[in-house]
């Protein structure tokens, strides 16, 4: 009866209520009611204690719509973990929804303002988020998941608001909002330019740090969740309706052909540390829940105050509740795990075959999704690329350090033909290929792709934190200037550059993931860690020049080439071998001078020709100029004799479209400096 935790409305608007909490002495249901005067009432039921912690009762005339919470008592120690205090409204850790905000007052602490092992005695019900009673009903008119496949996935990147906060087709009322991302226009726009599936950042409900809205800003990332299963109510068009709104989102990027990825936030919660507000698993299951020391202090693997223990069941279960309730209920895709290792942490090391992965592993339900890890915390041998076990896909930051690197002229060739093909120095595990690498050049945090060419130093002044948040290991270039130019030699170098990385990333094997607006210049100017601007430093400008649009086609070509030549992406590794004896390998590298590069590590060449065959059809010659002067490439000759050269991309011009000229082999090209020219290869007719 009590399997299902938290609240259940019954068809004779009764409800079943129950919560997990195993070391409470009493658990009390709270129903609220908001007088005139603005108090907030309660209607107290308290729960029996069943079998194995469960408190549970059935509770008559719960209305749909009423708003409660939870008061639990138990022993008072912080020394030894133990929170509980009764003088607190929490809210239901399983709430589908979540209303009102976080005031700012001791009340919402659990212990004095004078002396953190004191217990509070204020009441905090005026001043926290309640619970919601909610009762879902949708019509999902025979919705299916896309089910891409990896090999042909195009990730963007996109916060709900940011992304519609401004754009012009997008209806007012559904700015900012799940029904904002499917204007007919914003999805018209993602289909042109490939992408087929859409990575949301935290739509979890969340709130803002205390230190942020002290400055008065905010958390607009939303990387600092308190309900693992309620949709955040600020991206609602109108109060109440974000369950619905964000099931109708889904439906219909589902009916365009688009994926949706929600990045999760497991690993910490806003409760933050033992100075941090007292909202609910605190006052639950504290030690059930959360790592803490011996001494009943918070062990920090995040560095946001706390970490969730996943190694321990009841945090493994709610965990995992949450995950399949967002799969089966709300039919997303898949996911993107938050610093992912710290979930995989048992007792405080990191465990590759512990209990959470292992349970996604054997899960039914989410061993059929997308599954992409952030392969690294802040704790003890947090960094772990590489390491995610089969199923998993990573975020792959080496990727884009060593692409960065390359096309800022700082480290040659020694790296960028293991990203171009797959990063099989990385992901070469017998479980593991190509798609195990999310390949990015930019991401919500840092730069974006204009600024990466913009600036050298990052610019976060408007953070109020006197420039010290941020990476300072930004591998940017700005061509001469800060900032913004008039210059018209740096502004097309620079624009040149952005062409250089979209064609690497696109082209890439593995699974390319975009940032919002990079694919039109999109500034935030300089800062590289706008988490708290919500505001047009974050949000998608959509006002687009024609420099703007020209970008966009050449995404489009991009998709064009990338999907167009799929047989030139393997079902796995590159093995430089021929597929027929005498015939081209399936990948083979060239310098300038036409001949097959050995030795990758001599000087600092700066110049690589990718030549892939697949078993069939016509090979494709990508050659990447990362040298500041222009260089003649020569077409490689015995045993890839015979061969004529179509240009089909040239990133020397806005758009992309190369002069219409072909090549033989042996034949020169002049490489434009820092550019990127395709080159079809087709075998001559004699």
């Amino acid at each position: 009866m009590w399997d299902s935790f938290g609240v259940t409305p019954l068809p004779d608007g009764s409800a079943h209520v129950s919560l997990w909490a195993p070391r409470a002495t009493r658990v009390l249901f709270c129903l609220l009611t908001t007088e005139n005067d603005g108090s907030i009432s309660e209607r107290q039921i308290e729960l029996r204690r069943l079998v194995q912690g469960v408190y549970y009762a059935n509770v008559p005339h719960v209305p749909v719509g009423a708003h409660y919470g939870f008061r639990v008592s138990g022993e008072w120690d912080p020394q030894s973990g133990l929170r509980f205090n009764p003088h607190k409204l929490l809210l239901d850790p399983y709430s589908k929804r979540i209303a009102g905000t976080l005031i700012e007052t001791p009340a919402i602490y659990d212990h004095s303002p004078h002396d953190p092992l004191t217990l509070s005695t204020l009441d905090n019900s005026n001043h926290v988020p309640h619970s919601v009673v909610t009762e879902s009903h949708f019509d999902w008119e025979g919705d299916c998941p896309p089910n891409i496949p990896w090999a042909e996935t195009v990730i963007y990147e996109a916060h709900v608001k940011g992304l519609t906060q401004l754009h012009p087709s997008v209806p007012e009322t559904d700015r900012g909002t799940f029904r904002g991302i499917v204007a007919p226009a914003l999805i018209e726009h993602l289909r042109h330019i490939g992408v087929t599936t859409i990575e949301l950042l935290p739509v979890q409900s969340f709130l803002s740090e205390r230190h942020l809205t002290d400055t008065g800003l905010t958390n607009y990332w939303g990387y600092n969740t308190i309900g693992f299963f309620a949709p955040h109510a600020q991206y609602a068009s109108r109060p109440g309706t974000e369950i619905e709104d964000f099931k109708y989102m889904v439906r219909e990027l589902h009916r365009s052909g688009i994926e949706v990825i929600l990045d999760v936030v497991y690993n910490h919660t806003a409760e933050g540390g033992a100075l941090g507000p007292f909202l609910c698993f605190k006052g639950i299951n504290n030690v059930d829940f959360y790592r803490l020391s011996d001494s009943g202090e918070y062990v920090d693997v995040t560095g946001c105050g706390n970490s969730v223990n996943a190694s321990l069941p009841q945090a493994l279960q709610v965990i995992m509740d949450s995950l399949r309730y967002w799969v089966t209920d709300m039919h997303v895709d898949g996911f993107r795990f938050d610093l992912a290792t710290a979930l995989a942490r048992g007792d405080l090391d990191v465990d590759m075959h512990g209990v959470f992965l292992n349970a996604i592993q054997q899960d039914p339900v989410l061993r059929k999704v997308k599954l992409i890890a952030e392969p690294w915390d802040v704790g003890p041998d947090g960094y772990r690329v590489g390491s995610f076990p089969s199923l998993w896909s990573e975020w792959n930051d080496r990727y884009r350090d060593d692409v960065r690197d390359f096309w800022r002229g700082q480290s040659g060739i020694a790296h960028i033909g293991w990203r171009l093909s797959g990063s099989e120095d990385i992901h070469g595990g017998k479980s593991a290929d190509q798609y195990t690498s999310i390949n990015f050049v930019t991401s919500h945090d840092g730069f974006t792709l204009w600024d990466l060419v913009s600036y050298n130093h990052k610019h976060n002044q408007a953070n109020r934190e006197d420039n010290r948040d941020g990476t300072d290991n930004n591998r940017s270039h700005n061509y001469g200037v800060e900032g913004p130019t008039l210059d018209p030699e740096i502004l097309e170098t620079r624009a040149r550059q952005v062409r250089n990385f979209l064609t690497t990333m696109y082209l890439s094997n593995g699974v390319p993931m975009l940032l919002a607006g990079d694919e039109f210049h999109r500034t935030q100017l300089g800062n590289n860690n706008g988490y708290c601007q919500d505001n047009s430093i974050s949000w998608v400008n959509w006002e687009l020049e024609q420099a703007d649009w020209d970008l966009i086609d050449l995404c489009a070509t991009l998709n064009h080439v990338r999907t167009f030549w799929a047989d030139i992406r393997p079902s796995g590794f590159f093995t430089g071998a021929a597929h027929i004896e005498g015939g081209p390998k399936d990948l083979a590298w060239f310098g300038p001078g036409g001949r097959e590069i050995e030795d990758w590590g001599t000087g600092n060449l700066s110049t690589v020709g990718m030549y892939i065959s697949p078993i069939q059809g016509d090979s494709l010659l990508c050659i990447f100029h990362a040298g500041s002067e222009s260089v003649e490439f020569i077409l490689p000759g015995d045993p890839y004799s015979g061969y004529s050269y179509i240009p089909i991309l040239d990133t020397t011009f806005t758009n992309g479209k190369p002069i219409e000229i072909s090549y033989e082999s042996d034949q020169p090209v002049k490489l434009t400096p820092r550019s990127t020219l395709i080159l079809q290869a087709r075998k001559s007719s004699a």
